[in-house]
């Protein structure tokens, strides 16, 4: 058999084991391919008002993180998460929605451009080379996967948090003409990517209003939740507030318009926030962090130096 058939003949075993797990399967070329809607219907808290998402664009759709309307914009998440969220989550109480042996299992759709793909992927050996977790191709046997996938609607950039269960969406939605763009750097990937290893959004720290000012006049009002911000209650941050994170709001996230910021830094700093280039330093320390990859000082020592060199 030569390597292209082997390879083509692994490729089709993986598909149709998952299409066994989804309960059906479509034929895509010559290929089987696991069957992913056009629509799919995230779960979400009770209190959250959802975006009509097969309708026209709307005045959220500033940015392709918002314009899914989940929570916080591309959060998706049961009530449970959002109790976990609302009262300052502790993932060690928790550790069920972490990834086991921080091992994360995934599968990319074939639906994307080649040049997409490949920004998928650059995204997924930066968290692997910065922190201990390991995201592995699928081997068709493990149930908890992450199904990398271009979903229509909700469109843009959206994630589960934390390990959801079974084959579990990162929607990153392909490049056209008329949709958001999640793919121009890999960014966006990043992102949405630590969103389904588990880390919330920046702003949404208890102390974030020592560092930033939310404007609540200008956002649009049936978003104003999106700006909620964790308890006190169990919350603890090993890590300074980070401007430069890779999960912190930009300035014009939800606005009523442009030109009217509804998050800046408080006087005194010039930092800009919403940043989508990689990860900074104190996202590759907090990540390090949630899985136990400083838990000895060998690792530790290899993990600040990584963050320090490599962080933004």
């Amino acid at each position: 058999m030569s390597e292209w058939q082997c390879c083509g003949t692994i490729f089709i075993s993986r598909c149709i084991l998952a299409s066994c797990l989804l309960g059906y399967y479509v034929t895509y070329g010559r290929f089987l391919l696991p069957h992913v809607p056009e629509t799919v219907h995230p779960p979400l808290p009770d209190h959250v008002e959802v975006m009509n998402i097969t309708g026209n664009s709307t005045d959220a759709e500033i940015d392709p993180e918002t314009s899914p309307g989940l929570f916080q914009g591309d959060m998706a998440m049961d009530n449970d998460i959002y109790r976990f969220w609302r009262v300052g989550i502790r993932w060690d109480t928790y550790p069920d929605k972490l990834w086991k042996n921080a091992i994360v299992p995934y599968t990319i759709s074939p639906l994307y451009e080649p040049s997409d793909q490949v920004t998928i992927m650059k995204a997924i050996r930066t968290i692997n080379f910065m922190t201990c977790v390991r995201f592995a191709p699928w081997d068709g046997k493990a149930k908890d996967y992450l199904l990398i996938w271009p979903i229509k609607y909700p469109k843009g950039c959206w994630s589960f948090v934390g390990r959801f269960g079974g084959a579990q969406i990162v929607s990153l939605q392909a490049p056209d003409k008329t949709s958001p763009n999640c793919l121009g750097s890999e960014g966006r990937a990043i992102h949405e990517l630590m969103h389904a290893l588990g880390v919330f959004h920046e702003q949404s720290r208890w102390d974030r209003d020592k560092f930033v000012k939310v404007h609540s006049d200008n956002i649009i009002p049936r978003f104003k939740s999106n700006f909620d911000k964790q308890s006190l209650d169990n919350t603890t941050y090993s890590f300074e507030y980070d401007y430069d994170s890779i999960m912190h709001y930009g300035k014009n996230f939800f606005s009523k318009s442009k030109g009217k910021p509804t998050i800046t830094p408080k006087m005194g700093h010039s930092k800009k926030i919403g940043q989508r280039k990689g990860m900074s330093k104190g996202d590759c320390l907090k990540l390090n962090d949630l899985y136990g990859c400083l838990d000895n000082p060998r690792s530790k020592r290899k993990y600040y130096n990584i963050c320090n060199f490599m962080g933004i």
